[in-house]
């Protein structure tokens, strides 16, 4: 996988976990170097600057030096905790961890700051909404994806954990396939690396 060089106020908002209103203030008030595409207003910020800039402000680089994208399996199933790891890692471009409740998860959602987390919501601790509610209450974490999956169907229960922050949900048994497609889609990159 070639790394990219050079990256626009978007693709640097999104490694940092910043707004994109952020990036264009640093940029502008100089604490982020960069320069402007010739002849646009676009400006462009080379991976050196970004991360000197991310060393500089204390935002943990390794999105920027691996590429990943980091993903949290939080479930007390062990099988498809394995299946589900199994398919993130044959896609090759995920950095993965996981929790079997929702305590270790809280932490680890702070320490890991996952792009993503694929949360069941019955955990033998605390349930799924509440790891989605604290999530969305932490306004450092907002750029966090959060999909559930469960083996209950009530509407209404899916709703409510919509209301609480999942941004997408899946039914228990699931492909995992089908997971991955659906992680894709929410962090907005290509649905398979194979061939890519």
């Amino acid at each position: 996988m070639s790394l990219k060089t050079v990256f626009t106020t978007g693709e640097a908002a999104k490694i940092c976990k910043v707004s994109q209103q952020t990036i264009i203030r640093c940029f502008d008030n100089g604490t982020l170097k960069g320069f402007r595409v010739p002849g646009s207003r676009f400006r462009r910020i080379p991976r050196d600057q970004l991360y000197a800039f991310m060393k500089d402000n204390g935002i943990p680089t390794d999105a920027l030096e691996s590429g990943k994208r980091k993903v949290l399996i939080v479930d007390d199933d062990e099988e498809l905790v394995e299946l589900m790891v199994d398919v993130f890692s044959r896609d090759g471009r995920f950095d993965i961890r996981t929790a079997n409740n929702g305590f270790d998860a809280g932490m680890l959602v702070r320490e890991f700051r996952p792009d993503l987390v694929v949360l069941d919501v019955m955990l033998p601790d605390i349930n799924g909404k509440e790891v989605c509610q604290r999530v969305r209450n932490d306004s450092s974490l907002e750029a966090v994806k959060i999909i559930c999956i469960s083996g209950m169907v009530e509407q209404e229960k899916i709703a409510d954990l919509r209301k609480c922050g999942a941004n997408d949900f899946l039914n228990k048994p699931f492909p995992t396939e089908k997971l991955l497609e659906r992680c894709c889609d929410l962090l907005e990159m290509e649905r398979s690396a194979t061939g890519t």
